[in-house]
């Protein structure tokens, strides 16, 4: 059955874990959908991943439209979620929804922005006409330059509680996910006992409503610096398709992520 918001709402009121990972075209969308991985992102890491730039500002809507395309014609099932690139959203909730529109134009299900409770009122434009939403906290890399670099996020008191309060304002403006990366795992869990929506982990612990990591990660393929919270799956699977259904029995099981793997 096709993967819809309703169908995460469901799985994470349930307790089952739910399961991401990026994708960039067609036949590797196949393959994850096959493998069972819920949601297929279509992430702006295609900067770094694909065209071997330092960051992902320099993607562009055009690339966030073709991948899309190229990802739902192999979706299956799997609902796809794309990137809303840096510049895209940031001038105004109309700029956003525009975007946002030729995203789902190209067949997304949800599009995803960075940004704290200052998105909160272009969440709720987009979602109140039609638009599901995931909102990203924590370390958005497209504010990299901000942050003086890839750094964990929350780790005193003072800036948990900002997270905290990012997570509740853009929940109740109408996000259908929140999606945390390189926050203390104690942190990610206390949002996700506070907001009503799944949430979705990268570096952000085990107690959270499901995972996503980089496609190129977990086959251990980027040749650019491996984070704490990566894993190879390949090392054992000894194929791709036996990677990707690893890393989805892992993150069912509740075995990944693990202790070395969180902040």
């Amino acid at each position: 059955m096709k993967i819809t918001v309703n169908t995460l709402q469901k799985m994470a009121a349930e307790g089952q874990k739910i399961v991401m990972l990026t994708s960039y075209d067609a036949s590797f969308s196949t393959l994850l959908d096959q493998a069972g991985v819920e949601i297929l992102l279509v992430g702006d890491s295609l900067g770094m991943v694909i065209q071997n730039r330092d960051s992902t500002l320099p993607v562009t809507m055009e690339e966030m439209v073709y991948h899309t395309r190229c990802v739902a014609a192999g979706a299956g099932d799997a609902m796809v979620l794309s990137d809303l690139p840096f510049g895209s959203y940031q001038e105004s909730p109309q700029q956003a929804f525009a975007n946002a529109a030729r995203l789902m134009q190209a067949g997304a299900h949800m599009v995803k922005l960075e940004g704290g409770r200052f998105m909160a009122e272009t969440t709720r434009f987009l979602v109140e006409r039609g638009i599901p939403v995931c909102s990203h906290i924590g370390l958005t890399p497209q504010f990299v330059n901000t942050f003086g670099g890839y750094r964990v996020q929350g780790k005193s008191e003072s800036d948990a509680e900002r997270l905290l309060d990012d997570a509740r304002q853009l929940a109740e403006a109408g996000a259908s996910l929140v999606l945390m990366e390189c926050v203390p795992a104690d942190l990610a869990r206390r949002v996700t006992e506070t907001v009503a929506v799944p949430t979705i982990g990268i570096g952000a612990g085990a107690e959270v409503s499901g995972q996503v990591l980089v496609l190129h990660d977990i086959l251990g393929v980027y040749p650019g610096k491996k984070a704490r919270f990566v894993k190879n799956f390949m090392n054992e699977a000894g194929s791709i398709q036996g990677a990707v259904e690893a890393y989805v029995k892992a993150v069912k099981a509740g075995s990944f992520p693990a202790a070395e793997h969180t902040f």
